[in-house]
């Protein structure tokens, strides 16, 4: 019902958006002063790298906790600085301060040189070499994959069990087929082979764009009127930067492996049906005996928990612990509760460090 003269609620409306006004244009004042962000909070060392990879070792910063390495294993979908934004939003500080040697892969940037790159080059090339140079005795490392890392990790734990002594997945899809994954429904509308054989690679802002469209609202317009509310905080306006920042560097996908993705997983199903196979090598989820933990976001609309909680009907292991924690998929490394999932990771590893079980 509309406002009738003088009965003061439009008034009261145009003062509301009068302040609006002046709010957002402070923000934006704000931002442009602030200039580059930076990110990356820990200092770190890179000590091996392959075509667009780096591998990289972070310094120690707490008394070692005596623990295998643990090697952390991002998606080829935007960059993994994210778990290490800034000093308070931080997994890998989390990790450090608990006395964990951590590593990192980081997959670069592809570009047409390696458009021909397959899902075995990732997993049994690179992914089985950087645990080589972690580990170069042959022994075993603490693994821990975050979401399509998380699949090339239990792919790799599955082919090489000897050679991963616990493993951890973070918001992993596992079930690509489960009612509620919106993301899994559209890219099984794709056209995959016209896609990759129209751009070679597939452009990282294509896909990005895409990504922002399940979720259309939460992911545009209201985090922008919640960058209206923090107009008085640089802290707040810098941590959006770096946000910003991460969401649209997104690196081209490699056209083969891509199309092997979504055909084998996002198709097939091919992971929970124990019918993947890489490199002529079947990815057979009951070879996963070693201790696992599955983090899972209860908010999460790229991965939702039925597509992560999957894994415990298929695995080998009676170690097995699902993990929930509040928040959506990137949430739970940057939002407030980011400070404790670390933790409690670091606790479940040393809970079955050597010799104490």
């Amino acid at each position: 019902m509309s406002a009738a003269p003088g009965d003061g609620r439009a008034e009261a409306w145009l003062r509301e958006s009068a302040e609006f006004q002046r709010r957002l244009a402070a923000a934006s004042a704000q931002l442009a002063r602030l200039g580059p962000v930076e990110v990356g909070a820990c200092a770190r060392d890179a000590v091996y790298a392959e075509g667009k990879l780096v591998l990289w070792r972070y310094r120690s910063i707490a008394k070692p906790a005596g623990l295998p390495p643990l090697l952390l294993v991002y998606a080829l979908v935007n960059r993994p600085y994210v778990l290490d934004l800034q000093p308070d939003r931080s997994l890998i500080r989390g990790l450090l301060e608990a006395g964990l040697d951590v590593w990192l892969i980081d997959w670069g940037y592809p570009d047409a040189g390696d458009r021909w790159l397959t899902l075995a080059d990732y997993v049994t090339g690179y992914l089985e070499r950087c645990v080589a140079r972690v580990r170069p005795d042959g022994g075993s490392v603490n693994l821990v994959g975050v979401c399509q890392g998380g699949t090339f990790a239990l792919a790799y734990a599955a082919l090489e069990p000897a050679r991963v002594a616990n493993l951890v997945t973070m918001v992993t899809p596992v079930d690509f087929h489960t009612p509620e994954n919106l993301l899994a429904k559209w890219v099984r509308g794709l056209d995959v082979d016209a896609l990759v054989e129209t751009f070679g690679n597939v452009p990282g802002e294509w896909l990005n764009a895409a990504f922002l469209q399940l979720m259309p609202f939460r992911l545009t317009l209201a985090k922008y009127l919640a960058l209206v509310d923090a107009a008085d905080d640089p802290a707040a306006l810098a941590s959006f930067l770096r946000m910003e920042r991460w969401i649209f560097d997104s690196p081209d996908q490699a056209g083969e492996a891509f199309r092997e993705f979504v055909v084998a997983l996002y198709r097939d199903n091919r992971l929970v049906r124990g019918t993947w196979s890489i490199d002529g090598r079947r990815v057979d989820p009951r070879r996963l005996r070693m201790p696992i933990l599955n983090v899972h976001a209860t908010e999460d609309h790229l991965v939702p928990p039925s597509a992560s909680l999957a894994l415990r009907g298929i695995v080998g292991t009676a170690d097995y612990t699902d993990l929930p924690v509040p928040g959506g998929h990137i949430g739970i490394y940057v939002g407030r509760r980011a400070r404790e999932l670390p933790g409690t990771v670091a606790g479940w590893l040393q809970e079955r460090a050597p010799g104490r079980r």
